[in-house]
């Protein structure tokens, strides 16, 4: 046996042997795989918890505008010469004495200082709350992307499966053509190494269906040696996609602004720099702040005019002391720190109103370049859908041609070749058809369904 009728037989035994009997598994739909991924996935935790740090840092600028209490209390003991209150003489003793303290402290007015801090941690926890929603509609699309590539490869699968069972039967035909001597033994040898191609076509088909649920699974945050299979729709071309003519770019720009998470997000940015701003020129200004406090002692060492202890309540009653006053702080000079921290806060403002050009002139740049590509893919699709008709008629011709001895192998197979790669080149341009007018879709409504 020659060495291309090892290789083929070796490979198609390979094929075969890796089909099993079909059993009823657990699939999964796109929705599945969006729902768990939004349950699971590590990047959207991630901007969930930047969330729940905006919404900490909004709830203590809140809380301080509560005038701050607290209390202290001291106790100590001593032991030796010290003088005598009373004697005015050093005498040795020991002395045990305690105080007690409450203070409270707060602000009148600062310039609507705190209050303009406190609209601008708001605005930073509403612009966290877009940016998680972006998190999930980003990582929605993602999980979209990666189930349409394993429909692909699992359509590339097939034709490749078709190629192969194509292949056996000529070269099956062949055989029987050589035993009767209608044609050469060359003839059978040209198939044999074509088969051997066709199988290691299937099997690198395969194989990109691995991959592709490999990088699913990382959306998902799904364990590698957890079984994944997709639900795959009964006809590919009736998903429902929205009409190319429906999708002019400027009205899905237009639409994208009204929707796109990251536009509002950038919004909001640019109102909570500009209180944040407002805020720090507030520390510019003289603070009217309140202060207070309640404190008393006892010690072990006062007595009175007859030289008895004064007992501890008598002592707590003796010491208590109240005081409350108002405060005036009036900045004057620190080095221009403060004036700095104005200008640079300035200076943020028109920082995230770029920010805003930026994404917004991104977001219209990617829309427009989604949409030449959707034209694109459309056009490709058709000429790929014309010319897998004309492969599939020159390719009836051949085998007709072939099967009478009036074609050699070689010809017939480069037609059988150029037929399966006109299969592929349609199957390949169907589905990119559907991702980019997904990706459309995606834009204008951010969401995304198959």
């Amino acid at each position: 046996m020659r060495i291309s009728q090892i290789t083929g037989v070796f490979l198609v035994f390979c094929f075969f042997a890796n089909i099993t009997p079909t059993v009823a598994q657990d699939t999964w739909s796109l929705k599945r795989c969006v729902d768990y991924a939004m349950e699971h996935s590590i990047t959207v935790k991630q901007q969930e918890v930047q969330k729940r740090l905006a919404d900490l840092t909004l709830q203590q600028s809140r809380l301080s505008m509560i005038p701050g209490f607290s209390g202290q209390i001291n106790a100590g003991y001593s032991d030796g010469r010290t003088n005598d209150i009373v004697t005015n003489q050093y005498i040795n003793q020991s002395i045990f004495n305690a105080s007690g303290q409450l203070s409270m402290g707060g602000d009148i007015f600062n310039w609507f200082s705190k209050q303009n801090t406190i609209a601008a941690n708001r605005l930073d926890a509403e612009s966290n709350s877009f940016l998680l929603q972006k998190a999930r509609n980003d990582l929605a699309f993602n999980v979209a992307t990666a189930f349409l590539q394993i429909l692909l490869k699992t359509e590339q699968v097939k034709v490749n499966e078709v190629q192969v069972h194509q292949t056996l039967s000529n070269l099956d035909n062949t055989k029987k053509l050589v035993i009767a001597g209608s044609v050469p033994e060359s003839n059978q040898a040209d198939l044999e190494a074509q088969l051997a191609q066709d199988s290691t076509n299937l099997v690198t088909a395969k194989n990109d269906v691995i991959l592709s649920i490999l990088q699913m699974k990382a959306y998902l945050n799904l364990g590698f040696d957890i079984a994944f299979v997709p639900e795959i729709p009964e006809n590919v071309s009736s998903l429902p996609i929205t009409p190319l003519g429906e999708m002019d770019p400027e009205m899905v720009y237009s639409a994208a602004l009204t929707t796109y998470p990251l536009v509002k997000s950038d919004e909001l940015r640019i109102k909570s720099a500009d209180k944040t701003f407002r805020a720090t020129r507030g520390q510019l200004y003289p603070a009217l702040t309140i202060g207070g406090g309640l404190s008393t002692g006892y010690a072990n060492n006062f007595y009175d005019r007859n030289m008895k202890l004064v007992p501890f309540g008598q002592q707590i009653d003796n010491t208590f002391n109240k005081n409350i006053g108002l405060g005036l702080r009036i900045p004057i000079f620190n080095g221009y720190q403060q004036r700095t921290a104005v200008s640079k806060a300035k200076v943020n403002v028109y920082n995230m109103q770029l920010n805003r050009d930026l994404d917004n002139q991104k977001l219209r740049q990617d829309i427009y370049t989604a949409h030449a590509n959707a034209v694109a893919a459309l056009q490709k699709y058709n000429a790929s859908a014309t010319g897998v008709m004309a492969a599939q008629k020159a390719y009836d011709f051949a085998t007709k041609r072939f099967n009478l001895g009036l074609m050699n192998t070689i010809d017939y197979i480069t037609t059988q070749t150029r037929l399966f790669k006109a299969q592929i080149d349609k199957v390949s341009a169907q589905y990119d058809y559907i991702f980019k007018m997904k990706l459309l879709e995606f834009y204008r409504d951010q969401r995304i369904s198959l």
